[in-house]
């Protein structure tokens, strides 16, 4: 493939159990080919892993063997130092809980990646985009707004802008739509694509909503450690993706 885009190579993750010291392997040899700008969305029965593998894309964790590759850069090598680096500026993180800050407003929760900037400039160039992500995603009146004065769907809306304030390369979503009423779980599945056609980032979403996941385009199913191709009607059969 092209250096653009995600690339996992036989990426396997193994836990030591508790009990007995044997090693459980959650991933077994997964492969993974998605271009930038692309959409994808990964089900699966719970605790087939699939937090894990996106964990793992996301630099929240590391595979036990195998390597992760974005944009033609080989993760698996990088030290913690360099993967903070390439987690705060390429890769945005969308979870189910939204994990705002209470205690801080609208802007100010989508600013906090941006805090650690020493120039004003590119401070005042993050606040800009900010107001105009927010108001794109219909909280542009909101930005003095505490997130308890929001409900669900908005405050989800936020954490989107929050992963996006650093025009990121890849954005992940575990879950995003697990805590949102049905309404609110359409209208923020409709929202990540439309980013993702307009801010040409790459999104890879972890969901069990069908609904959502067959917005996607692409559907791929985690189970027993492996990716398998899954198409978008329900009486379609699986394949592994090599």
């Amino acid at each position: 493939m092209s250096s653009a885009g995600v690339l996992l190579q036989n990426v396997s993750k193994r836990f030591e159990a508790v009990a007995d010291g044997a090693a459980v392997e959650i991933l077994s040899g997964v492969n993974l080919e998605l271009h930038r700008g692309k959409a994808l969305a990964i089900v699966g029965p719970s605790g087939s892993g699939k937090s894990t593998l996106l964990n793992i894309i996301g630099t929240l964790d590391r595979p036990s063997s195998g390597h992760v590759l974005l944009d033609g850069r080989d993760l698996s090598s990088l030290q913690e130092e360099e993967l903070a680096r390439v987690r705060n500026r390429q890769i945005g993180l969308i979870f189910q809980a939204h994990h705002l800050l209470p205690q801080c407003t609208v802007l100010e929760n989508v600013l906090v990646p941006v805090l650690a900037r020493s120039d004003a400039k590119g401070r005042e160039a993050a606040a800009e985009r900010a107001r105009s992500l927010l108001q794109r995603v219909g909280l542009g009146h909101r930005l003095e707004h505490r997130p308890g004065e929001l409900s669900g769907g908005e405050r989800q809306r936020v954490a989107v802008v929050r992963a996006l304030i650093n025009q990121p390369q890849l954005l992940l979503a575990d879950e995003p739509t697990g805590a949102l009423d049905r309404a609110s779980a359409q209208e923020l599945g409709r929202l990540l694509l439309e980013l993702n056609r307009e801010q040409g980032v790459t999104l890879v979403v972890v969901t069990h909503a069908l609904d959502l996941a067959r917005g996607m385009g692409r559907v791929l199913e985690l189970r027993d450690g492996k990716l398998r191709q899954m198409a978008t009607t329900a009486a379609s059969t699986t394949h592994e993706v090599k």
